[in-house]
């Protein structure tokens, strides 16, 4: 057999199993993640988030996820200000056990720091782990409106922060953005995950090979139950 026949037989091997590669995401490296995963970890529940492409922002409005800060819960607060009673310390209200008006993120989970929350020029923001606009880029735009609302308002997908970082932040997943707190990534990620994994949210190639590379640092990192991710930064504790 000719030199040039045995090379193109070779290529034609070759194919089938570059096209399982691009089928499936994976690389060297995500394929050892996903191997040295334990069950029941963020890491393990990774590879069981759909991979697509990002759909078109086309439509997306803060409205289509229902009013800001609905009471979901009926506990006749806005979820703002559970969330805000749930993150912060020393916390003061005004007229009962209700509306936040003071109170200290200590520490911020994003940037390490102490942060002041006054009420009407707050430095803190109530961040959505995943943002709605990255939900909508990837699955929620066919949701039913009611599903939406309560993505929008999940305990599991809110956290109190400093504004700067929240802002900075914007619409980012994994792979565009990450806490400047190294501390908090594996538990900001295991976070996002659990998010995901919740609502049927997808992830592009991308993110899910970031999600891996953060996580395969802390391959114990369970994924949260709940949402109550602030007295230990680089930890969620259920509750």
């Amino acid at each position: 057999m000719s030199r040039r026949t045995t090379s193109a037989l070779l290529a034609l091997v070759a194919v089938p199993a570059l096209l399982t590669g691009c089928e499936t995401g994976g690389t060297a490296e995500g394929g050892a993640a996903g191997r040295d995963a334990k069950a029941g970890s963020a890491l393990a529940a990774v590879d069981t988030l759909t991979v697509k492409g990002r759909a078109p922002k086309t439509g997306y409005d803060r409205a289509r996820f229902g009013a800001a800060w609905a009471d979901t819960d009926s506990n006749h607060c806005p979820t703002r200000d559970d969330i805000l009673k749930r993150d912060l310390k020393d916390v003061t209200y005004r007229g009962g056990d209700c509306r936040v008006t003071a109170g200290r993120l200590a520490p911020d989970p994003y940037t390490g720091k102490d942060v002041t929350f006054r009420r009407g020029r707050s430095q803190v923001d109530i961040d959505h782990l995943v943002a709605l606009s990255d939900a909508w880029q990837k699955g929620a735009a066919r949701w039913e409106p009611a599903k939406r609302i309560a993505f929008a308002n999940d305990a599991l997908n809110l956290l109190a922060v400093d504004a700067g970082a929240n802002r900075g932040k914007g619409d980012g997943d994994t792979a565009t953005w990450l806490p400047p707190n190294k501390g908090y990534r594996c538990a900001y990620v295991a976070g996002q995950v659990a998010v995901k994994k919740k609502y049927g949210v997808w992830v592009t190639g991308a993110e899910r090979d970031a999600m891996r590379k953060v996580l395969s640092a802390c391959p114990e990192e369970k994924l949260p139950e709940g949402g109550a991710p602030t007295t230990a930064p680089g930890r969620f504790h259920a509750r």
